[in-house]
């Protein structure tokens, strides 16, 4: 005869693939409410979900602070977050009270082909193309009409050389990139696989055609790409962001594309996100601005919310978690 398992609260912050949550109904220990809309959940409805909540489950979107901490109250356990990044969370305090799961690795693939596609709209002024044609611009065959830059014999720096940043590396040299630079905390054995090279950040920033952003957002990268940065590009490089928005000093890099102190850029990550429709840098023709959608593959998305279940039902039994940030 099994004892009867305590039946524990979750609090899941929106409407994610249903058919990869199964997980938790059918472990039998646990009772699901979420906020069931694709839109994020209002503060007030989240503080009074998580009310007595074990369990959380959360997006990027949502900020997790102490206030939602204090609301939960004494019986969380664990915070799952649906993300590979976690500065949404309130990490000081969190790591004090419960544990914390999150998804790194899953979505590296969809990051990484993204950012290429990112770099080849961007540097190939594809969006323009597409306006172009819509609107009766395309008269006829014009020389230097919608011409941009190339990856073949091109120098590409990559500011972060982890997961996402070696992925994107592995598929950039395919296409003749003729040299590889890195730049990070440390220089990595692994670049040897793309021969990399480890430079400084000022050369990686002088040097490359194609400068790529994949770090983490840290006190010591908050705001790295910012005037001093733009202003030792050259005027002909492409700027690529697909790491965290509060990376780039995003008034600088208006200034910068704005002067032609560089060629162009490309963003899936803003602050704040979304971006408001009236932003400078929206008015800009050099700018492609896409809506943080890195890891937006269905496969990848399901993949995400199952591996978030499965933290989340290990925090509450309280065995080892697939995923585990360690603080």
């Amino acid at each position: 005869m099994h004892t009867a398992q305590k039946i524990t609260k979750v609090f899941i912050t929106r409407r994610i693939p249903q058919e990869r949550l199964k997980i938790l109904s059918q472990a039998g220990v646990c009772k699901v409410s979420l906020w069931d809309s694709d839109e994020p959940v209002p503060k007030a409805e989240l503080l009074k979900g998580v009310a007595g909540a074990h369990g959380l489950l959360c997006l990027l979107s949502d900020k997790i602070d102490t206030e939602v901490l204090d609301a939960a109250g004494p019986n969380l356990k664990v915070i799952s977050t649906l993300s590979v990044g976690f500065d949404h969370m309130a990490m000081d305090e969190i790591k004090k009270r419960v544990r914390v799961g999150y998804t790194p690795d899953v979505l590296t693939d969809a990051t990484a082909e993204l950012t290429v596609a990112l770099l080849l709209a961007t540097a190939r002024r594809l969006p323009e193309g597409v306006v172009e044609v819509k609107n009766g611009g395309w008269s006829t065959w014009k020389p230097l009409w919608l011409c941009g830059y190339g990856l073949s014999g091109s120098t590409v720096g990559v500011i972060g050389l982890g997961r996402i940043g070696m992925a994107i590396a592995r598929r950039l040299k395919p296409f003749g990139v003729k040299k590889l630079l890195y730049s990070g905390r440390t220089a990595k054995s692994y670049a040897a696989e793309v021969e990399g090279e480890y430079v400084p950040l000022d050369t990686l920033v002088s040097e490359s055609d194609f400068v790529v952003v994949s770090c983490a957002l840290t006190p010591d990268t908050q705001g790295l790409c910012n005037k001093d940065f733009f202003c030792k590009m050259k005027n002909t490089a492409v700027f690529i962001n697909t790491s965290r928005g509060a990376v780039v000093n995003q008034e600088d890099l208006y200034q910068a594309l704005s002067s032609g102190q560089i060629a162009c850029a490309g963003l899936d990550v803003t602050t704040p996100e979304p971006l408001p429709t009236d932003h400078p840098l929206l008015t800009l023709k050099n700018c492609v601005v896409l809506p943080h959608i890195g890891s937006a593959t269905y496969s990848t998305r399901g993949i995400m919310a199952e591996l978030s279940a499965n933290n989340l039902l290990a925090g509450l039994q309280g065995t080892d978690m697939p995923s585990e940030l360690k603080f």
